[in-house]
């Protein structure tokens, strides 16, 4: 299985319009973060996690030739907005991609993208294949997927369990059941906002606690704000099994 992290960043990511802090004019390339999204090339297979407004930056950087399913952690724009993309792939493979993603997610997704689920569609228009997922294991392209029902606030959102591998973005809430769906993971993915506290993310510490609760092997953080600070520095203050992540990190398992 091979990860990239695609994005690693927030709308209130960077660079953000307007900012002189330190974060925003970093000449470091870690510090350029695009909206969080996630590849994971497994058994042959190409998944990608959410589909954010920089959807098209990524997977040009990325080289993505072939995409088999969209998994989709919730609804809300920065993990939505990219998904007429797909039509490349449309164009590449001659099919129609599936996605996967609870009731609510799909309902707003044929509101926002109307065009795509028209009965009579415009000549070019993605086609996608829906399939409604719940809180139980399900196949994409074959490949078994565990769902992690996590808390952004009061919105219920998807992570995801891949082998021995965990992706959790957008939350500040998960129960012991969901947590025990996490343990023996050896990477996890991790949300990560901020130092200070939030109405719907982890924080710093918060995350932090939450990798002592399951002890990972490796544990990348994502979803980060601008507020975080310099990458180089944040890291520093981490233990050697946490890590900031970055656009375009690649982890082999």
């Amino acid at each position: 299985m091979l990860v990239t992290l695609l994005g690693t960043g927030t709308s209130s990511g960077v660079p953000m319009i307007g900012c002189t802090c330190a974060v925003c004019r970093s000449l470091d390339f870690r510090d350029k973060r695009l909206r969080t999204s996630a590849h994971i090339a497994v058994e042959g297979k190409s998944l990608l996690i959410d589909t954010g407004p920089d959807l098209r930056q990524q997977v040009l950087r990325l080289g993505l030739t072939q995409l088999d399913a969209v998994l989709f952690t919730h609804e809300h724009k920065d993990h939505t907005a990219g998904m007429d993309e797909v039509r490349a792939f449309n164009f590449r493979q001659g099919e129609e991609i599936p996605v996967y993603a609870r009731e609510q997610v799909l309902d707003q997704l044929r509101r926002e993208f109307a065009y795509v689920f028209a009965d009579f569609k415009y000549p070019g228009v993605p086609r996608v294949q829906t399939h409604e997922i719940t809180n139980e294991p399900f196949e994409a392209a074959g490949i078994r997927i565990i769902p992690i029902e996590v808390w952004h606030h009061k919105l219920p959102v998807y992570g995801f369990r891949i082998g021995d591998f965990t992706y959790l973005t957008d939350l500040n809430g998960i129960t012991d059941d969901e947590l025990d769906k996490v343990r023996g993971t050896r990477v996890l993915v991790l949300d990560a906002l901020r130092r200070e506290p939030h109405l719907s993310h982890f924080t710093l510490q918060q995350a932090i606690d939450l990798v002592e609760r399951v002890r990972p092997e490796r544990t990348y953080l994502t979803h980060i704000s601008h507020q975080m600070g310099l990458h180089r520095e944040v890291e520093k203050e981490l233990p050697p099994y946490i890590r900031l992540g970055y656009d375009g990190l690649q982890i082999k398992m």
